[in-house]
């Protein structure tokens, strides 16, 4: 049984990155990895313009203490342009965004100014270069807007877009397969017989892995049939990137899944010292890399968001994430009785004083409700065996996207 961390450090070992890439539009691109770095094609904002409805002038016009009258010779939108320069003692009526004509340095907003028909009067005080968005003050050309790696967000696409840019290359969407092995596991919709449990297993991995944004090879239920489970992994080996099966990775007679991947593919390690997810497996089949997980719902939602995330993450390309963590004041009492990193589920809770966090109640591996309650994991490193109320603990807050 090797530790957590050593874990985590070898399965991104066996990690090489998708290099297949494509192109799409930024309207296709949420959730993809871009596969190399986009540089700016024009300044943001590519022109000087107003951040304020008001008046553009000349500052040479205005004087520091005294009010002065200019006259207002045009209007100007946004999305118009004034070509002629502004003579003395002139303004132009200028709304957020629209280009500073010629000649003016100023602009000064609606509210502080005075107009009588075509005059306005300006009050003394005013800055040159005041509510001016400089052009390129954004960004300037050739700018790295977004790096090789990124996991493309609403407001990357909206800053691309932005830009002019209508393609970008992404790399190919990784293919995990996904299986549940067991006698006992059957379809919701199914009538529950004695000792027979659903599938929830497949529906939460599958919806964990759609969030992550990969293509799902679902292979459905396995039955403890080793010639069924050859034929099943064999397939995931040859049509997917990766492959995911939950259950078949313990001690027990029937766990066949292990014993297929000894014979067919190979295997690094298969006991974590964590809790919940102890028995667990990882090596490759075919071109597949291979990611056991426990049968047990807690269990096996837990590994994959501890250590089968941040590996489907390099697969895909994507740069590291650090895992999102925070040290805040626990409330109520926990005790372990065991010397693995326990991931206990809790609720952190933000509000006028501060952060705190608890546990969702019961912790077994069972209990589904544990992990659906919580957003975050109390984590309870080896040596840690109690927290009291008060104690500051570490959280890491639960990341599906």
């Amino acid at each position: 049984m090797i530790s957590f961390k050593e874990a985590q450090k070898q399965v991104l070992a066996q990690v090489n990155p998708i290099q297949e890439r494509e192109a799409i539009s930024p309207v296709q691109g949420l959730g993809r990895v871009l596969s190399n770095s986009v540089p700016a094609p024009a300044n943001v904002p590519n022109h000087d313009n107003s951040a304020m409805d008001g008046y553009a002038l000349r500052f040479s016009d205005l004087h520091s203490e005294q009010a002065v009258t200019l006259k207002v010779v045009a209007d100007l939108p946004a999305g118009d342009l004034i070509s002629e320069p502004v003579q003395p003692g002139q303004a132009i009526r200028i709304m957020t965004g629209a280009p500073i004509p010629p000649n003016c340095d100023c602009v000064v907003m609606q509210e502080v100014v005075t107009r009588d028909n075509s005059y306005i009067t300006v009050p003394g005080g005013q800055q040159q270069y005041q509510h001016i968005r400089k052009a390129g003050e954004d960004i300037k050309i050739g700018d790295e807007v977004l790096p090789a790696g990124r996991r493309l967000k609403p407001a990357d696409l909206g800053l691309l877009t932005s830009l002019g840019i209508s393609e970008l290359s992404v790399f190919r969407r990784p293919v995990v397969a996904l299986l549940s092995s067991g006698n006992e596991v059957i379809e919701a919709g199914n009538l529950l017989k004695p000792g027979q449990v659903y599938d929830s297993n497949r529906t939460t991995l599958h919806s964990a892995l759609k969030a992550l944004g990969v293509d799902v090879l679902d292979l459905g239920v396995v039955k403890d049939n080793r010639a069924e489970i050859e034929r099943v992994l064999h397939r995931g080996g040859e049509e997917a990137d990766a492959i995911i099966s939950t259950g078949g990775v313990s001690v027990g007679d029937y766990d066949l899944i292990k014993e297929v991947l000894i014979k067919w593919g190979n295997i690094h390690f298969w006991k974590v010292a964590m809790k919940p997810g102890k028995p667990q497996a990882y090596g490759k089949l075919g071109r597949a890399l291979f990611f056991g997980l426990p049968g047990n719902p807690v269990s096996g939602l837990t590994v994959f968001l501890t250590i089968v995330r941040p590996a489907l993450l390099r697969l895909m390309g994507a740069l590291d994430e650090a895992p999102q963590q925070l040290s805040v004041k626990f409330r109520g009492n926990f005790t372990k009785k065991h010397s693995r990193m326990n991931f206990v589920r809790g609720i952190v809770h933000f509000d006028a004083t501060g952060a705190w966090v608890e546990t969702t109640g019961a912790q077994g591996s069972g209990i589904l409700t544990s992990l659906s309650k919580a957003n975050a994991f109390i984590i309870m490193p080896e040596e840690l065996t109690k927290v009291s109320d008060g104690d500051m603990v570490t959280v890491q807050l639960i990341q599906y996207d």
